[in-house]
């Protein structure tokens, strides 16, 4: 059986996307997967942090393709008893040290020996986006309930949908429900509403989930976490089961003026 290749992105920087994937892809091996995540984000490396394997990188993605080593010298063991591997961008190169022909073949490789291989995208739309989605057949992507994110995220599942990654699904990050049942923020369908994707899991604001982040461990190991709860569900709907997703409505008055300042008009959808 070949393996699963999803690409992980946003449009706007800083709303969680390392933090899912180096959350989603522990949830997956926990369940007993075999899974290898991969950090794209090249310059700009973050998922050996959050995973706590920082102080292990010896080589790095760049290196792999150029040959300066083997793929398996490369990927990292995480530190706990489960099949996940980390493999590393390089901090010290530029998005143009690595083509999309290369990093499709490497997946395509990793395919045959791991059940997941999650990319890590760099935020944004620029060539290291387009190289990261290359690679992928499936595509998530994550945003905050916020407008500047949600339109962004519009502009990215256009494009992940003319590069072929059709019904890509959205992970909503940093969702406060008591501003939901007030209409202070956007919930899970007027999201939906506007973007007009599935939403695979709903993560909320958790102060365990900064600690967690801080010390190197995926919060997915907190059972006490509500953030860590949730995105164990998204590994489950990923991986075929069912999860509830907890949904509370916001007034219209607040999706009147957020559908004004993006501008979207759910009619004339280019991605429904």
């Amino acid at each position: 059986m070949t393996g699963r290749t999803i690409v992980v992105t946003s449009g706007k920087g800083g709303v969680g996307k390392s933090t899912t994937t180096a959350n989603v892809g522990t949830a997956l091996a926990m369940r007993g997967h075999r899974v290898v995540v991969i950090d794209t984000d090249i310059g700009l490396r973050n998922l050996d942090v959050i995973l706590g394997l920082e102080s292990r990188v010896a080589y790095d993605l760049v290196d792999v393709v150029q040959g300066v080593c083997k793929l398996h010298q490369a990927m990292i063991r995480d530190k706990h008893r489960f099949e996940l591997y980390l493999l590393p961008a390089a901090q010290t190169r530029d998005k143009n040290c690595i083509q999309a022909d290369q990093l499709n073949a490497l997946c395509r490789n990793l395919e045959r020996e791991f059940d997941y291989v999650i990319v890590d995208s760099p935020a944004g739309i620029d060539q290291g986006f387009k190289i990261a989605i290359s690679a992928a057949r499936e595509a998530i992507v994550v945003v905050n309930p916020e407008i500047a994110a949600i339109r962004d995220a519009d502009r990215v599942i256009g494009l992940l949908e003319a590069a072929g990654l059709h019904r890509p699904k959205l992970v909503i990050n940093r969702v406060s429900q008591e501003m939901m049942r007030r209409g202070d923020m956007m919930d899970e369908d007027d999201i939906v509403s506007l973007l007009s994707v599935e939403v695979l899991g709903m993560v909320p604001i958790d102060e365990r989930l900064i600690i967690a982040t801080n010390r190197g461990v995926p919060v997915v190991y907190d059972r006490k976490a509500l953030s860590g709860v949730a995105f164990q569900k998204i590994a489950a709907r990923i991986d075929g089961d069912e999860a509830v997703i907890p949904v509370a409505n916001a007034k219209s008055g607040l999706m009147d003026r957020v559908r004004g300042l993006i501008g979207i008009d759910r009619s004339a959808f280019s991605h429904v």
